[in-house]
């Protein structure tokens, strides 16, 4: 019985599209799989606290060696990691903010990506000392963009660094790049029928999408 984590990151808490999309997911795949576990992490109410010197301190200090103060930094870090590492399906609803992340999703994946937990270090493997701790997890990314043009070979192609941030960090969540899935509405800025059209094909391909994990799962 898979468990998702459904993360929400836009600061809009009505009126968001990449929250709509995300809670499609996931009623669509309650309607078929109504058993299955749904770790909610909305980033709007529950904001990360971003790294600080004393936070790192207490990451790299040895578990045993950890006074209270710094298990009471490491506190939101290890509820989210714990999280993470329960999932095997994320569900990311995330705008475009300045063709990057949201602040509340990049502090989440620094609040995650933590030595020890999720990635170990070890200067013996050279220069690749980092490697993820997790593994066999799938990422579905819901976004929503005001402009279009954003994917590779798009218009906007090279202005997108919120997809290729994302894919890059995402082996640090146990996701390989092969089990991203990204569906995205634009033209949120122009509000023409051409957005009306990428809303109308993105919840589409949100249930189509539910319908090819789902089957997956039940194999």
């Amino acid at each position: 019985m898979p468990s998702i984590l459904h993360l929400d990151a836009s600061a809009r808490r009505s009126r968001s599209i990449s929250r709509t999309l995300s809670q499609t997911f996931i009623d669509t795949w309650l309607a078929a799989r109504p058993d299955d576990q749904v770790i909610r992490r909305d980033l709007a109410i529950d904001p990360p606290p971003h790294v600080t010197e004393e936070w790192i301190a207490a990451a790299f200090t040895p578990t045993e060696q950890r006074d209270m103060a710094m298990r009471d930094r490491l506190s939101w870090s290890d509820a989210a990691i714990d999280e993470l590492s329960a999932a095997d399906i994320l569900v990311f609803g995330t705008p475009m903010y300045n063709y990057g992340m949201p602040s509340a999703l990049k502090a989440w994946f620094d609040q995650v990506v933590r030595v020890g937990r999720t990635f170990s270090f070890d200067l013996s493997r050279g220069d690749w000392p980092l490697e993820p701790v997790l593994s066999g997890k799938r990422l579905v990314v819901l976004s929503a963009r005001g402009e279009f043009g954003f994917a590779a070979e798009g218009l906007r192609g090279g202005w997108n660094h919120l997809d290729p941030h994302i894919a890059t960090c995402a082996r640090y969540l146990g996701v390989a790049q092969d089990a991203i899935e990204t569906v995205a509405v634009e033209y949120q800025e122009f509000g023409d029928e051409r957005h009306a059209r990428s809303r109308d094909l993105a919840a589409t391909q949100v249930k189509e999408l539910v319908v090819s994990l789902a089957a997956a799962f039940s194999q």
